[in-house]
């Protein structure tokens, strides 16, 4: 059993890490060309599901399959890194080169149960609203039924974390295996009973990545439960960030509205 294992999520051939931690997994491989890095439609797994469940399919496939002590998710344009945001911009170090190693990753397994991004605030709304803004508010509420029903125990958690401005998103992480196990049981018994009760009439293709988006907010449900020994970390994007497309985006669904679309179909 090697001792730690980072997933890298990727649907196209990419420069990837040198370091071994570091294994790059094909999500939806299924049915898909070979880029040559580990696919996810190995052995036990939901690889023909990625177009609504995204880099999920790769954490199922690593829950199932991967032998491990810690294990962790990162894509392949995102990654760990301790570097703060003035030396990632003005820094002499090769881009790859500055992303988390083996030993910094231990060196935190040490003290924290979990690394995770810093998390992501959206200062003037919650949780809630800006699902309801950028998706279909209809999947989270019944997502809530789901788990008054059948984790009754973490509703709680769930109201706390959907009333929050701030989250942590990527579905980035590095944690024990043993616990990555409970995680995974616990989030896909959710999403499948979800997906079940799930209607994605009128959907584009962006918004049928419903359970990729679902999953993050469940993962903060998830953490609130467990845990606040946290280790947040910068992520560093390899391609850069397009913050002007960002803002664009916030500011068209919040004055302009697709909510109204969105509600239509609700009716």
């Amino acid at each position: 059993m090697s001792d730690i294992k980072i997933l890298v999520a990727t649907h196209k051939k990419y420069a990837m890490p040198m370091d071994d931690i570091y294994l790059p997994i094909h999500v939806g491989k299924e049915g898909k060309e070979d880029i040559g890095f580990q696919g996810d439609n190995t052995g036990e797994n939901i690889s023909n599901k990625n177009s609504n469940y995204c880099e999920l399919t790769g954490l199922y496939w690593a829950w199932k399959n991967l032998d491990c002590e810690y294990i962790g998710m990162s894509h392949y344009r995102r990654y760990f890194t301790t570097q703060n945001t003035l030396k990632r911009l003005f820094g002499k170090r090769e881009k790859i080169e500055t992303i988390l190693n083996k030993e910094e990753i231990l060196e935190y397994c040490k003290k924290f149960d979990v690394i995770l991004p810093v998390k992501r605030n959206y200062y003037i709304e919650t949780v809630w609203s800006h699902y309801g803004n950028a998706h279909y508010i209809k999947d989270l509420e019944e997502t809530k039924k789901i788990i008054e029903e059948i984790y009754p125990s973490y509703t709680d958690s769930f109201n706390t974390v959907v009333n929050r401005k701030k989250i942590y998103l990527y579905n980035m992480f590095v944690m024990k295996k043993s616990w990555f196990d409970e995680y995974s049981e616990w989030l896909f018994n959710i999403l499948f009973e979800l997906e079940k009760r799930t209607d994605m009439t009128g959907y584009d293709k962006y918004q049928q990545r419903i359970y990729g988006f679902i999953s993050e907010r469940l993962f903060n449900v998830w953490l609130e439960e467990k845990t606040n020994k946290v280790k947040e970390l910068n992520v560093y994007n390899l391609e850069g960030t397009e913050w002007l497309g960002k803002v664009r985006k916030f500011i068209l669904r919040k004055l302009v509205g697709q909510k109204s679309e969105r509600r239509k179909l609700v009716k």
